[in-house]
C-alpha cells in the first residue's frame, strides 16, 4: 500500500514518455508543407523574382530546419544576388546537418572562389574527391571553378598594396 503511489507515479510517467517518443518523426524525414514552400521557392527562383523566393524559402525553414535542400535554395539565391559570403554560411548550414553534402561542398567552395578564398574552395574540392571516388558532377563542377579562378575585380583588390591618404589618415594623438 506505502509503495501503491510511486508505482502510479512511474507508470504515469512512462506511459507518457512512450506516447511523446512514438510521435516523432525520424531525422530523415522533412515535413510535406516545408517541401512545398521549398518548391515553390526554387520555381520563383528560376523565374528571377528573388524577394519572393527568399520568402518561400524561409518559410519552409521555419516549417521544419532541418530541410538541406531549403538551405542549398537559399544559398544559390544568395549566390545569384551576389552575396558570396552569405552563400557560404547557408552551406555552411546544409554542411552542419550533413557534413557529406556534395552539392554544399561544391556550392560553397564556388562561392569561396568569387570570395578570392581559393585555397579553401581546394580543400573542398580534395574532401569531395574523397567522398566521390569517381569523377562526379560536383567535383568537376568546383575544379573548373577553380581553374578559372576569382573575377577579376577580386584579385585586383587582394593584389593593391593598402594605403592610406593623408587627407583619410587618422590624426595622431598629440
Amino acid at each position: 500500500m506505502r509503495l501503491l503511489p510511486v508505482v502510479l507515479a512511474l507508470g504515469l510517467g512512462l506511459a507518457t514518455f512512450s506516447t511523446s517518443v512514438s510521435g516523432q518523426r525520424a531525422d530523415d524525414q522533412i515535413a510535406p508543407l516545408s517541401l512545398s514552400y521549398q518548391a515553390r521557392g526554387e520555381a520563383l527562383t528560376t523565374q528571377g523574382q528573388y524577394p519572393a523566393a527568399i520568402d518561400a524559402l524561409e518559410t519552409a525553414l521555419v516549417v521544419d530546419p532541418r530541410n538541406r535542400g531549403a538551405y542549398r535554395a537559399l544559398a544559390r539565391v544568395a549566390a545569384a544576388q551576389g552575396l558570396y559570403g552569405k552563400a557560404i554560411k547557408l552551406y555552411g548550414e546544409v554542411l552542419a546537418i550533413e557534413p557529406n553534402d556534395l552539392e554544399a561542398l561544391a556550392g560553397q567552395g564556388d562561392a569561396m572562389v568569387q570570395r578570392g578564398a581559393v585555397e579553401r574552395a581546394r580543400a573542398n574540392l580534395d574532401r569531395i574527391r574523397k567522398l566521390c571516388a569517381t569523377g562526379c558532377g560536383p567535383a568537376v563542377r568546383l575544379s573548373s571553378s577553380i581553374a578559372k579562378g576569382p573575377p577579376p575585380s577580386v584579385v585586383t583588390a587582394q593584389a593593391a598594396p593598402a594605403t592610406v591618404s593623408p587627407a583619410t589618415a587618422p590624426a595622431k594623438p598629440q
